[in-house]
């Protein structure tokens, strides 16, 4: 294995811990003892953490978190990509066992102001969860549920990952009170702003031409793995007189450093240029009549 790879092995773990790290401080002082469940799996277990504590019996966050992601991994392992999976499990593992070894050792900050709290446990778990994005994995939970509702039944991801966190929110309505719950929705609301900030910049999206001898392969990667659609355009290189194709898709939250990555492992040569898209509108993203 060439050095290079070894270098982006050695960033990549390196994001998964800190990120997992930084997740966890906002989940453990402003989300979880101020009764926020702000949606995704975690959300979901700080619920069932607080009606075992009102039965008198302790159930850690975390692992439930790590519980919960091993019926939802076999999804992930359905797409067959082993660096995605890898990474996947990596972040999921690394989020679960950082939140429940780092209860004992942090403070819990906000003393019952949850505005405060909503707002600084959106952006420190923001800010941590992109940075687990960057490497191209995924910490699994509710996404990869939004992801197979969105595919089934053809509506635009982000409007499927609200649906199933406003679940969630709305469950823990009546565990902690409707108060938390709203404050909740803005936690998860500012958490989605930073990871695209994190992750993408300040656009969501991101428009992608690729030029490669190897364009069939890289286009079937693009289609079945990040679920995205690749149109061929006609192109023609003026200084060699070749016909050559030019591959274009429009790209969403945090799939940019994985379509490098598949671009990378099909051909290094490739040319790949990525532009922001100030809008995007049809399949897979917003409604254009909105």
């Amino acid at each position: 294995m060439s050095p290079a790879r070894w270098r982006v092995y050695v960033r990549d773990a390196l994001l998964i811990i800190l990120g997992s790290a930084v997740f966890a401080v906002g989940v453990d002082c402003f989300e979880v003892p101020n009764g926020l469940a702000a949606g995704g799996v975690t959300g979901l277990a700080t619920v069932f953490y607080a009606l075992a504590d009102a039965a008198g019996f302790y159930l850690p966050v975390g692992m439930q978190t790590i519980v919960m992601n091993v019926f939802l991994l076999l999804l992930v392992i359905r797409s067959g990509n082993r660096g995605y999976i890898v990474r996947t499990i990596a972040g999921i593992i690394a989020c679960g066992l950082f939140t429940d070894a780092l209860v004992p050792v942090l403070p819990v900050l906000g003393n019952g102001d949850l505005l405060l709290c909503s707002l600084w446990g959106g952006v420190i778990t923001g800010v941590g969860l992109g940075l687990v994005f960057r490497t191209g994995g995924n910490t699994g939970g509710t996404d990869i549920v939004a992801q197979l509702i969105a595919k089934r039944l053809g509506m635009p991801l982000g409007t499927a990952v609200m649906l199933v966190d406003g679940a969630i929110i709305a469950l823990s309505a009546p565990v902690f009170s409707i108060e938390n719950a709203l404050y909740a929705a803005i936690a998860m609301y500012i958490c989605g702003k930073v990871i695209d900030a994190v992750v993408d910049g300040p656009r969501a999206e991101r428009a992608a031409y690729i030029i490669s001898e190897r364009h069939a392969e890289i286009a079937n990667a693009i289609m079945y793995d990040l679920n995205r659609g690749c149109t061929e355009l006609q192109a023609r290189g003026v200084w060699s007189g070749n016909d050559r194709p030019v591959l274009f898709c429009v790209l969403g939250r945090s799939q940019t450093p994985r379509l490098k990555q598949i671009v990378s492992e099909a051909d290094p040569e490739a040319i790949v240029i990525i532009s922001e898209v100030h809008e995007a509108f049809g399949e897979g993203f917003g409604s254009i009549e909105g």
